[in-house]
């Protein structure tokens, strides 16, 4: 008997969203000025509604929680649910469990798109280009990896990974390009700090847009569990079964390209969230999309809640990118199942 068989799903979820509470609230808590978690959960309350708690607290703490931290931590939440889900749908449709919106070149895409309109600006309309651009970059990206990758009908580990590789390596060379070829030093050094991946300087305005298309692209791979599950036992039997593959597989790639390039736009590449998370979870609740899914969106969104905790303590006063840390922690958890892979 598995471990996901052993386990009640109910209890799965409740663990992590309880696990997902608790990250949070140590988001809200930790800083330069630390704040006791029953205070940061009274400011919260008070905010919802006056009269659920009488305030004594300086108004200081409040903007602390409110304005400056309950932002980011929403927004590294948001993010690392999308990712995490991202990653499971991709894994599904290429069928490869190594896939992952970094490692496929769909983040690079994106950081094409949005460093060329933090390089060469966009005026006013720099809210809506460079998620939009990020979108197209993202989408781009994808389709160029999976075409590349897929010769004779037939589409290999390691074929997908070079392909996924190659194309990162170019686009991340076309990024740096255009950041090392700009004459405005401050544009250049926003989208050098951008392309390492972090959530500093958060504010309310950033949170809305991503964390409604993740939402959005959440519900809308739930409703398709079936589909994905056909096709994660294989592309004949999918067919078989009814499921046009080549319109399903080009409709959740436009779905990834959507909820990646807006994550992006406002958080840089952040990379290995999507394949480490799909792993666990599926050691947790089992391989079915619909349980998995929601799983996989409270694990990732507490891993990258846990992760931008220790990106702003670890070497503090100084803020290392959160990128950096799952690069970290994602890089030897790739090369530990590749030689798995290997050996099976």
């Amino acid at each position: 008997m598995t471990v996901a068989q052993r386990l009640p799903y109910r209890a799965v979820l409740a663990v992590l969203a309880a696990l997902l509470v608790v990250a949070m609230t140590a988001g809200i808590a930790a800083g330069s000025v630390s704040i006791a978690f029953d205070q940061v959960w009274a400011i919260v309350l008070h905010q919802i509604h006056p009269a659920l708690i009488e305030q004594s607290w300086p108004a200081v703490r409040e903007a602390i929680v409110l304005d400056a931290r309950l932002p980011r931590v929403v927004l590294a939440a948001a993010i690392g649910a999308g990712l995490a889900v991202c990653g499971m749908a991709l894994q599904a449709v290429v069928r490869n469990p190594l896939a992952d919106p970094m490692l496929l070149g769909v983040s690079s895409g994106a950081s094409v798109g949005a460093v060329a309109v933090l390089v060469f600006g966009a005026g006013v309309f720099q809210f809506f280009t460079l998620p939009l651009a990020a979108f197209c970059g993202a989408l781009a990206a994808l389709f160029a990896v999976y075409f590349l990758a897929r010769a004779g009908g037939r589409m290999t580990t390691v074929r997908l990974i070079l392909s996924g590789v190659a194309v990162a390596e170019v686009l991340s060379a076309l990024a740096s390009f255009m950041i090392i070829s700009s004459d405005d030093p401050h544009k250049t050094q926003a989208a050098v700090r951008w392309m390492l991946g972090g959530l500093g300087g958060t504010t309310w305005p950033m949170v809305w847009i991503p964390t409604a298309v993740v939402l959005l692209g959440v519900v809308g791979l739930l409703s398709v569990t079936r589909p994905l599950n056909l096709l994660y036992t294989g592309e004949e039997a999918a067919a078989a079964l009814g499921l046009d593959v080549h319109r399903f597989r080009a409709g959740i790639f436009v779905l990834v390209a959507l909820m990646v390039g807006a994550m992006v736009a406002v958080s840089g590449a952040i990379g290995f969230v999507g394949l480490i998370m799909p792993h666990v979870v599926r050691l947790l609740v089992g391989a079915d999309h619909r349980r998995a899914l929601p799983a996989a969106a409270l694990l990732g969104a507490s891993f990258l809640v846990a992760c931008d905790i220790a990106a702003r303590t670890i070497a503090a006063p100084e803020e290392v990118p959160v990128g950096v840390l799952t690069a970290l922690i994602g890089g030897p958890f790739f090369l530990w199942l590749m030689r798995r892979k290997a050996t099976t």
